[in-house]
């Protein structure tokens, strides 16, 4: 990462709620072309999520602490506040002195904006601005949120608002937390029906129409300069598993995300590290 801070434009994408298992049955089927198409290898990693919930989840990740890959560690992270007898410091972390990165990133130079999606973006209670008051910029509105059926389009529109407003030499943190597969989710599957409530098919065409109306928000984060994307959950969700409904719980579908990160190349091409052992790849982390 330190390669990629000060360089490029960074872009960080929570798909609130999404389950691992769902993302990559769709990549597989090909349901999710515009997602897939940046995926490493076609694929999803699979990660475990630093909560079961957004809250906790997000005061995690702006932390530092993304989603882990799913296999015995340490692994070391792409960005960590400076403390001492951290083990998952390493030489390419991009090391800040503030309690997140998004300050850290701010006291270097870049524009820190996040789009909000679920309650814990909205800031109407005092809860609901906690995570925007990271953000020198936030937006929000009803548009954005869980009950609308047209959110991430939504989103998308204020984001390519927010690029096309920035001087072409201002550095770019743009954060995006997508609330449609959050519940209710049902309207986005044809016939499904408010009785019927939510279910994984349900929670499936939520990706399908986020898939829809993503490519327009990488195309204008790649519009200034090679831009590094993160794109993961935060936390998935339960359908009924072993008794179970929703999240803010111990169960293997709630922990197990999906995870990618990759550069969008920019209009001038791609520069700096982008190969399998680069930001690119799934194993950044893992050589980091």
């Amino acid at each position: 990462m330190n390669a990629i801070v000060g360089s490029h434009d960074l872009l960080l994408v929570t798909l609130d709620t999404l389950r691992y298992d769902v993302a990559a049955e769709l990549a597989a089927a090909g349901r999710i072309p515009n997602l897939a198409r940046h995926l490493p290898g076609g694929v999803w990693e699979r990660r475990h999520a630093p909560g079961s919930f957004t809250y906790a989840s997000h005061q995690a990740i702006f932390a530092g602490f993304l989603p882990t890959p799913a296999a015995q560690g340490p692994h070391p992270r792409l960005f960590a506040a400076r403390f001492a007898g951290s083990e998952s410091t390493a030489e390419g972390t991009w090391v800040h002195d503030t309690p997140d990165f998004v300050s850290g990133l701010a006291a270097e130079g870049y524009r820190t904006v996040c789009v909000g999606g679920v309650g814990f973006f909205d800031k109407r209670p005092p809860l609901g601005s906690v995570l925007p008051g990271l953000f020198r910029e936030s937006h929000w509105e009803p548009s954005f949120g869980v009950a609308s059926p047209t959110s991430f389009a939504s989103q998308v529109e204020r984001a390519e608002e927010v690029v096309a407003g920035l001087p072409h030499e201002e550095r770019l943190f743009l954060f995006v937390n997508v609330s449609a597969l959050h519940q209710p989710n049902w309207f986005h599957l044809p016939g499904a029906t408010r009785e019927a409530g939510d279910s994984r098919e349900t929670h499936a065409a939520a990706l399908e129409y986020v898939d829809r109306h993503i490519g327009r928000l990488f195309a204008a984060m790649g519009s200034r300069r090679p831009c590094f994307a993160i794109v993961c959950s935060d936390h998935g969700t339960a359908y009924g598993e072993d008794g179970f409904t929703g999240h803010r719980l111990g169960h293997e579908v709630v922990w197990t995300v999906p995870y990618a990160q990759f550069v969008l190349p920019g209009p001038d091409g791609p520069t700096g590290p982008t190969g399998p052992d680069g930001p690119a790849g799934p194993a950044e982390e893992a050589a980091a």
